[in-house]
């Protein structure tokens, strides 16, 4: 069934906290997020049947147990059931996908999803370590530079097949740094010239392989939150239409890095087509996407991985100006986690926020004229959790 046929699950209400480095502990990030989330959707604490809070290692600030912490003041949500989701770098859409089958199914009418990350208070190195911890061949190690190392290698699998990256890893983050720079909400807003990210510099400098700076996402804290709702259950008084959920698709890759092909991200591209089936639409129908650019050469592997540019033809695509914000399939319009930050647990909840803002028209300065239908992409690891959306404006 076509995902815009029959009762729609809508996503009701959003509150985004800035990404960055926050003053505010992980309570007080979630908290903030919650409250603006509930005001925009017009509901109380005590309409909400089920909390899904995505997290990936609380266990680095102060918090040891997540999904017992204060969501709101004075206890407004005592006796709501709360679930913690770690999923790696996808917590945070594995947390939107489980409230989104609650509410499907029946077992809630309306439910809030939450996505959180403190980060930039640890060490380099517990930072390090801990973001390790997601991949399965390296998972216990110490490292500085974490998954750049495992990214470089994969943009150095893409140079001995289809050529160098260099430059077309350049002009992604010069892509997302200026939509960046239209997105308060975001972690970095800085323009940098396509020269100044393609040159190594001292304020550019290599971090693993080839990987410079500015192709790398930031250390970030933040939140996210949305409250989602059956179209005929839905309650209070709004401030928008919302957005309807119309596909979702979720898949698994294999563990071991021997049994994959980075330069294919079969899980992603499953993921993907699930979702995008069950919606009833081909990449042809989208408005723009979001997706995962934890590293920019994972941003261009992803282009050819989805379908979105023919096989080999990633970087000429590019080129052409098709994923700019004024291009036919805008990619990565809020900045991505390149300009946006990457507060890891926050990431997913913060793309469908994202989306959710253009597609009512409220997203400022970013804002795309003829937003309609929006595809979300966010993965764990190297592509082993993969979490597919799709929205469209009502």
């Amino acid at each position: 069934m076509n995902g815009r046929d029959g009762d729609s699950v809508l996503i009701t209400g959003w509150g985004h906290t800035k990404f960055g480095r926050s003053p505010l502990g992980l309570e007080g990030l979630i908290t903030e997020a919650v409250q603006d989330a509930l005001a925009t959707a017009g509901v109380e604490a005590s309409d909400i049947d089920e909390i899904w809070f995505g997290n990936f290692n609380a266990g680095l600030q102060e918090f040891s147990a997540p999904a017992s912490l204060a969501l709101g003041a004075d206890n407004d949500f005592w006796g709501v059931p709360v679930t913690h989701v770690e999923n790696a770098c996808a917590s945070g859409s594995s947390a939107f996908h489980a409230g989104l089958r609650a509410v499907k199914s029946g077992m809630a009418r309306q439910v809030l999803v939450i996505g959180a990350e403190k980060m930039t208070s640890a060490s380099v190195e517990t930072v390090g370590r801990a973001l390790m911890s997601a991949d399965f061949d390296r998972a216990g190690e110490d490292s500085v530079t974490g998954f750049a190392e495992l990214f470089a290698q994969v943009a150095e699998r893409y140079r001995e097949r289809k050529g160098s990256p260099d430059d077309a890893m350049a002009a992604i983050s010069h892509k997302n740094h200026s939509n960046g720079l239209l997105n308060p909400l975001a972690h970095l807003q800085k323009e940098l010239s396509l020269e100044f990210c393609q040159a190594v510099s001292e304020k550019n400098p290599i971090v693993a392989g080839s990987l410079r700076r500015t192709d790398c996402s930031p250390v970030s804290d933040g939140a996210a939150a949305v409250v989602l709702s059956r179209t005929s259950d839905r309650s209070g008084s709004a401030s928008t239409d919302g957005v309807a959920v119309i596909g979702s698709g979720q898949a698994n890759d294999y563990v071991r890095a021997e049994q994959r092909d980075p330069l294919a991200l079969a899980g992603s591209r499953l993921a993907w087509d699930r979702a995008l089936e069950s919606a009833g639409v081909g990449v042809r129908d989208l408005s723009f996407v979001e997706l995962h650019d934890c590293f920019t050469i994972a941003e261009l592997v992803l282009y050819e991985a989805l379908g979105l540019a023919a096989e080999g033809h990633a970087t000429s695509t590019l080129e052409a100006g098709r994923f700019h914000r004024d291009g036919e399939l805008p990619v990565n319009v809020s900045g991505g986690l390149k300009a946006k930050g990457h507060p890891v647990g926050a990431t997913g909840v913060s793309q469908h926020v994202m989306a959710a803002m253009q597609l009512t028209g409220t997203a400022g300065a970013a804002q795309l004229p003829n937003a309609n239908i929006a595809a979300l992409h966010n993965m764990g690891g190297m592509g082993l959790a993969n979490n597919v959306s799709v929205l469209a404006a009502r």
